[in-house]
């Protein structure tokens, strides 16, 4: 492969931004940030109505995920995931799912925390408890005599001297205006259609302690939401699982992060940030996000069988060989093939595509070895219509079939936003509204809004 014309970093930095739950601010994640420090950047939130936001005015779902939105615009570089806490968890899901639609102007989601989080559609809450809690701000702010009863409810063990004052502090700072939308109007909205599905990697932590929010409820709340969801109980915990628990969340987001969200390829800032500018229509932005997500380390094939896709996935390191973290094109092409997409043509002496892999990868491995030398010399001949496998193809049929292969591979490798960084491909960023394009198109030529890389050779990487 050609040298590149975009650096990608190999161990980008990781930023975890928090949001908080009902009663609760940013401080809440500060033992988070401290355990995690060096590994993942933890970043709280502060939302509408709470800690150092307890004077905004407004206070619903829609003003906050718009509030979320603007600060998240800020982020300064490498990829990101997105957390909540209780309520927050609600609003992460609002936000991720706009994110991967494009319709928010940010790019470069890899995945959700959630702590004991409230579901898209309406939160499990006894109406008793309810309005209970909305008699505490009857009259105003929470009396000290409630907050403490708030905590006491929430915790299986008491919190030690800090982590209690923290607590008590957020729930001091409650706008009584903020508290009340929540348990009116916030915690009851179902909006299971706005976020849909959420393919994406997603912790879920939650304690064996938690009436509502906890380890055996959040599977049935959660699971048809994030179907990657790693679902994490913690015992003796309650609900405020980031002053409960801080230790035991910070090794699990460690774990999460090492295992499903570090797995792929980086794309460059520069690129990430032309993604989500004005240039970029709202419905491409989205194919990129989606594009850019880790693949599934669990992945379980579609349209292939297990043995199949490793095959593809070996055929895959000789066509499309990949330095550093790879992307698992196979297994995006067999979700291709599950999803019934193709190029729109195919040869007509194969059958359809499902069938030709299936037929193909059977055939191929009659003949297929261990030693990676004997495998790229045995898909040679195949490419040049010599094999000797025997089965459902003969090497006539083998050889087109392989032309369908290579372009699969090649396309689903190319299709990913870092692989067009790679290449200097920008041409996704001719859209917005007005439309933009190109002032000149010529070789070497570089407009300003390029990245920097873009108008350089591709064999030695300068740039124009």
């Amino acid at each position: 492969m050609s040298e590149d014309t975009a650096s990608v970093p190999d161990e980008a930095p990781l930023t975890l931004y928090l949001l908080h739950a009902l009663g609760a601010s940013a401080r809440s994640f500060d033992r988070l940030a401290d355990r995690l420090a060096g590994h993942v950047r933890v970043v709280g939130i502060d939302l509408p109505g709470f800690g150092s936001e307890a004077d905004a005015t407004a206070t619903d779902l829609t003003r906050t995920v718009a509030h979320v939105e603007r600060v998240l615009a800020a982020h300064d570089g490498g990829p990101w995931l997105l957390g909540g806490h209780s309520m927050g968890g609600k609003v992460t899901a609002l936000v991720a799912s706009r994110v991967l639609r494009g319709e928010a102007a940010l790019f470069g989601l890899a995945g959700v925390v959630l702590m004991a989080p409230s579901p898209p559609r309406p939160e499990p809450m006894d109406e008793e408890r309810r309005e209970r809690m909305l008699s505490w701000v009857a009259d105003g702010p929470l009396s000290d005599e409630d907050a403490e009863t708030f905590v006491a409810q929430n915790v299986a063990e008491p919190l030690d001297a800090e982590a209690h004052a923290v607590a008590l502090d957020g729930l001091r700072r409650t706008s009584p205006a903020a508290w009340r939308a929540w348990l009116e109007t916030g915690s009851t909205v179902d909006a299971t259609a706005e976020v849909g599905l959420l393919d994406l990697p997603a912790l879920v932590l939650a304690g064996e302690d938690d009436a509502d929010l906890g380890a055996a409820a959040q599977p049935g709340l959660l699971a048809a939401v994030y179907p990657r969801a790693r679902f994490v109980a913690l015992p003796d915990t309650g609900h405020l699982i980031p002053l409960e628990r801080d230790a035991e969340a910070a090794e699990a987001i460690a774990r999460f992060v090492d295992e499903e969200v570090r797995v792929g390829p980086v794309v460059p800032d520069e690129w990430a940030r032309l993604i989500a500018g004005d240039r970029v229509d709202d419905r491409v932005r989205g194919i990129l996000a989606r594009r850019a997500l880790p693949d599934d380390r669990g992945y379980a094939p579609a349209a292939l069988d297990l043995a199949q896709l490793t095959l593809l996935r070996e055929i895959a390191d000789l066509v499309v060989p990949q330095e550093g973290r790879a992307i698992d094109i196979a297994a995006r092409v067999d979700a291709q093939l599950a999803r019934g997409e193709g190029d729109g043509w195919r040869n007509a002496d194969l059958p359809p595509d499902p069938e030709a892999y299936r037929a193909g990868l059977d055939t191929l491995a009659g003949v297929w070895a261990t030693d990676p030398a004997d495998r790229d010399r045995i898909l040679r001949a195949a490419i040049e219509g010599e094999s000797t496998a025997e089965g459902a193809f003969d090497a006539e049929r083998m050889k087109a079939w392989l032309e369908d292969v290579r372009n699969d591979l090649v396309r689903q490798w190319l299709a990913h936003p870092a692989s067009m960084a790679r290449v200097g491909y920008d041409g996704f960023a001719t859209g917005g509204s007005p439309m933009r394009g190109y002032v000149e198109l010529r070789l070497g030529r570089r407009e300003d809004w390029e990245p920097s890389g873009v108008g350089g050779t591709i064999a030695t990487g300068d740039a124009a």
